[in-house]
C-alpha cells in the first residue's frame, strides 16, 4: 500500500492542475479579448474609449460575484469535499464558455447582447471564487508533511499554463486573421476551444480522491465549534490573507491580463508579438513557481513573499519607465522577465501560505472569503482602473501608481506573517480547532 501513495500523490496533483487549467482559461480569454468583445456588445456611438471602459468594467463586475461564490462554494467544500466542489466549478464554467461563444453581437440582437456577456460573467466570477480555495485546500492536504510549499504552488502553476494556453490562442488567432476576421468570428474560437475541452477537466476531477485530512476533519466532535464560530476566531487569519492576496491578484491582472492589450494601444506594440512575449515571461514564471514553493518547504513561507514583493516594490517604477522612454519588444520582454521573476517567486509558497493559517474544517471556506475580498477589490477592476488612469492623466505609466499601492499593503502584510520554518504535520491536532497551522 505505501508503494501506492507516491503514485496517487501524483495522481491527485495532476488532476488538480488540469482542471484548475482548464477552468481558469476561460476567464483569462475574455481579459484578452476584451478589445475585441467591446466593439461587437459596447459600442458607444464610435467612441472606442468608452466601449473599451464598458468591457473592462464588465470584467470586473463578475468579481461581484467572486465572495459570494467563494463563500458559497467554499461551505460546500468544507461540507461534502474538496471533489464534489471541484466537479461543480468546472459544470459551470463549461456553461459560461457556451453563452459567450454562441452570444450575438449588439447588432444582431441589441441591448440584450451586454446582458448576456454580463451574465456569463456574473457565472464566471460565481464559479472561480470557489476555485482558488477549493483546489489549494484539495493540494496542500493531499501533500506530504514536508512538501506542503511544493504542492500547494501548482496550483499557481495552472493559472499560469491557462495564461500560456490563452495567451497562445490569441497570438495564434490575431497573426492568421485580418481584424475583419476577427471581429466577424475568430474572437470565438479560443471560447469555443475551451468549450469543448471542459468535459476533460470534469472528468478528470470526477476521478480524483478525497483527501485524507478532509475526511477526518469532518468526522463528528462534540467539542467543536461551528463554522460562524470558527471563522469569528480566524478573522486575523482573513485580513491576513487579503493582505498577503492583493500583490500578487493587481500583478496578475495587470502585468499577465492586461499588458498584452496595454502595450499594443499605448506604445502602439504588434499585438501578436505582444503576446508572444507574454508567453515566453510566464512560461518562465511557470517554471519558477514550483522551484519556488519547495524552497519554502526549507525556509519558511515568509521569506520568500516578503523579498520579491519588496524588490517588485522597488522596480515598479524604473521598469516601466524604462519600457515607455524606448517601446519596443526588446525592452518589453526585459521588464517582463524581471517582473516575473519577482512575482513568481512570491507565487510559489503564496497558496501554501495562506491555506496553512486556517484549520482543515473552515480552510476552503476561510481561504474563499480572504482571496475574493482582495481579488475583488484589488484583481477584478485593475483593467478598467488602468484603462481610465491612463486615459484621464494621459501618462503612459499609469499602471505603476495601482501596483505600488497593492505591493505596498502586500510588504506589510508579509511583515505579519508567523517566522519560522514550516510545522511538519500532516493531520490537524486538537490544538488547531480553532487556530491554523504554523507557517
Amino acid at each position: 500500500m505505501a508503494t501506492d501513495k507516491p503514485i496517487s500523490r501524483q495522481r491527485q496533483i495532476i488532476a488538480a492542475v488540469v482542471g484548475n487549467t482548464l477552468e481558469w482559461y476561460d476567464f483569462i480569454v475574455y481579459g484578452f479579448m476584451t478589445g475585441i468583445i467591446s466593439k461587437l456588445f459596447f459600442p458607444a456611438d464610435g467612441n472606442e474609449f468608452i466601449s473599451l471602459l464598458m468591457a473592462t468594467a464588465t470584467f470586473g463586475v463578475g468579481f461581484f460575484m467572486r465572495p459570494v461564490g467563494g463563500v458559497l462554494l467554499g461551505i460546500y467544500a468544507d461540507r461534502k469535499g474538496r471533489k464534489a466542489a471541484m466537479q461543480l466549478i468546472m459544470a459551470i464554467m463549461a456553461l459560461v464558455s457556451l453563452l459567450i461563444a454562441c452570444a450575438p453581437p449588439y447588432a444582431a440582437i441589441g441591448v440584450a447582447a451586454p446582458l448576456l456577456i454580463v451574465l456569463a460573467r456574473l457565472l464566471q466570477g460565481f464559479a472561480t471564487g470557489g476555485e482558488y480555495a477549493s483546489a489549494t485546500a484539495f493540494l496542500v492536504e493531499a501533500a506530504p508533511a514536508h512538501q506542503r510549499g511544493l504542492y500547494g504552488s501548482w496550483q499557481l502553476v495552472g493559472q499560469m499554463l491557462a495564461i500560456l494556453g490563452g495567451a497562445g490562442m490569441g497570438a495564434l488567432i490575431t497573426h492568421n486573421l485580418d481584424q475583419g476576421q476577427l471581429e466577424s468570428w475568430g474572437w470565438r474560437i479560443p471560447f469555443l476551444v475551451g468549450l469543448l475541452i471542459a468535459p476533460v477537466g470534469w472528468w478528470v476531477r470526477r476521478h480524483m480522491d478525497e483527501t485524507e485530512a478532509f475526511l477526518e476533519a469532518s468526522q463528528p466532535q462534540a467539542a467543536a465549534p461551528g463554522l460562524g464560530g470558527q471563522l469569528q476566531q480566524n478573522r486575523r487569519n482573513i485580513l491576513l490573507t487579503i493582505g498577503l492576496t492583493i500583490p500578487g491578484t493587481a500583478g496578475f491582472y495587470v502585468l499577465l491580463v492586461n499588458m498584452p492589450g496595454y502595450v499594443h494601444r499605448q506604445f502602439g506594440l504588434p499585438l501578436d508579438q505582444a503576446f508572444a512575449i507574454q508567453m515566453l515571461a510566464v512560461a518562465w514564471m511557470t517554471i519558477l513557481i514550483p522551484l519556488s514553493g519547495a524552497w519554502s518547504d526549507r525556509i519558511g513561507r515568509r521569506p520568500l513573499l516578503f523579498w520579491p514583493y519588496l524588490g517588485f516594490l522597488i522596480m515598479i517604477y524604473p521598469g516601466f519607465a524604462w519600457l515607455a522612454a524606448a517601446p519596443s519588444i526588446e525592452r518589453l520582454l526585459c521588464v517582463q522577465l524581471l517582473f516575473c521573476t519577482l512575482m513568481g517567486l512570491a507565487y510559489g509558497p503564496a497558496p501554501t501560505a495562506v491555506s496553512e493559517l486556517f484549520p482543515v474544517r473552515v480552510r476552503s471556506t476561510g481561504v474563499s472569503i480572504g482571496y475574493n475580498l482582495a481579488v475583488m477589490i484589488f484583481g477584478g477592476f485593475a483593467p478598467f482602473i488602468v484603462t481610465w488612469l491612463a486615459g484621464s492623466t494621459g501618462s503612459p505609466i499609469a499602471p505603476v501608481y495601482y501596483l505600488l499601492l497593492s505591493t505596498a499593503l502586500g510588504v506589510t502584510a508579509c511583515y505579519f506573517l508567523p517566522r519560522g520554518r514550516p510545522a511538519a504535520v500532516t493531520r490537524e491536532p486538537a490544538a488547531l480547532a480553532t487556530s491554523g497551522e504554523s507557517s
